[in-house]
């Protein structure tokens, strides 16, 4: 669903908290599926009202709200039911994006389709008998065999598209941490080479500044050399002056 993990699982425990108050939403039938996926194993663990099943469906839900919904009325409601909770009816594509649309629903509490349900057997119940009724009671088990076999082989179909897109989702995630670890190495080697630079701006820096100060000292010292030369000479000069003045004062 282009979603990291933690952002889809936010998002499955808000449609699973909408699914149990309102119990029917609109949503497309990729998110139907894999909420599906989520809430019907939290309904099963519904059926036990103990302490410790509580826990487990909150650390999902985190909703007080949604918990007690579930535990004091759905359990109630589809607890002779041995699974198959939700109900998936789609409804088009969706204007735009051209998505696929459908209702998710629980079952239990489609009222209209229960009492169309209940109308039918009683309409067969009622049913009068005929001649050659023998043959239909012995094709009845075998129409009945045809309904239950179109049924688990629905049911097949829609498990295998739902790894299909729980695989699909996994290899999104695998592929998206691949590209983070490549960005990230990217990262790392950009500013490893920045720093590289750096340092060795800096050390240009630290030997021009090097080689300054020994020219200056250099200097410094032939400056002092010059002063003492010409001191020296001047000494000398000062002291032949006074020697030839001697003489000439005899």
């Amino acid at each position: 669903m282009s979603r990291k993990s933690q952002h889809r699982k936010a998002m499955l425990a808000n449609m699973a908290i909408s699914l149990i108050e309102h119990k029917r939403i609109t949503t497309t039938v990729a998110k139907a599926k894999a909420l599906r996926i989520y809430v019907e194993p939290l309904i099963t663990k519904a059926k036990d009202d103990t302490t410790h099943s509580r826990r487990q469906v909150f650390s999902y839900l985190q909703n007080k709200d949604a918990v007690s919904e579930l535990f004091r009325d759905v359990a109630v409601k589809v607890g002779d039911r041995p699974g198959g909770y939700t109900r998936i009816l789609k409804t088009g594509t969706r204007f735009g994006d051209n998505a696929e649309m459908c209702i998710i629903e629980l079952v239990d509490y489609n009222e209209n389709m229960l009492s169309a349900s209940e109308g039918t057997k009683e309409k067969t119940a009622t049913r009068r008998s005929r001649r050659g009724g023998k043959k239909k009671t012995e094709g009845a088990p075998v129409a009945v065999a045809a309904d239950v076999a179109e049924e688990v082989a629905e049911e097949v179909v829609e498990t295998v598209e739902d790894v299909e897109d729980v695989a699909e989702e996994v290899a999104e995630e695998v592929v998206e941490t691949v590209e983070d670890v490549e960005d990230v190495a990217e990262e790392v080697a950009e500013e490893v080479v920045e720093t590289v630079e750096d340092v060795e701006d800096v050390a240009e820096e630290v030997a021009e500044e090097v080689v300054e100060t020994v020219d200056e000292e250099k200097t410094d010292k032939n400056e002092e050399e010059e002063k003492e030369e010409k001191e020296e000479k001047e000494e000398k000069e000062e002291k032949e002056e006074k020697e030839k003045d001697k003489p000439k004062d005899k």
